[in-house]
């Protein structure tokens, strides 16, 4: 199932991606849907981060050696 949705983009971005798409031969659809699926992973990554961070640093886990310590 998919769900249209319609935005309004100012008009230095719409030209860039107007340009990118030309550039690249993929159409603006494909570009807005993987540019909005890697924001939404980068998202939920940093939100995970900051969990984990914070209990890691509880634990005493301040390095990567710290982590391949702890997992080997």
């Amino acid at each position: 199932m998919r769900t249209v949705l319609s935005i309004s983009l100012p008009e230095k971005m719409a030209e860039e991606l107007n340009a990118f798409a030309r550039e690249t031969g993929r159409n603006k659809s494909d570009i807005v849907k993987e540019s909005l699926s890697i924001f939404l992973w980068e998202t939920r990554l940093s939100r995970a981060q900051k969990v984990f961070s914070a209990r890691a640093k509880a634990s005493g886990i301040l390095t990567e050696e710290d982590v391949f310590r702890e997992i080997s």
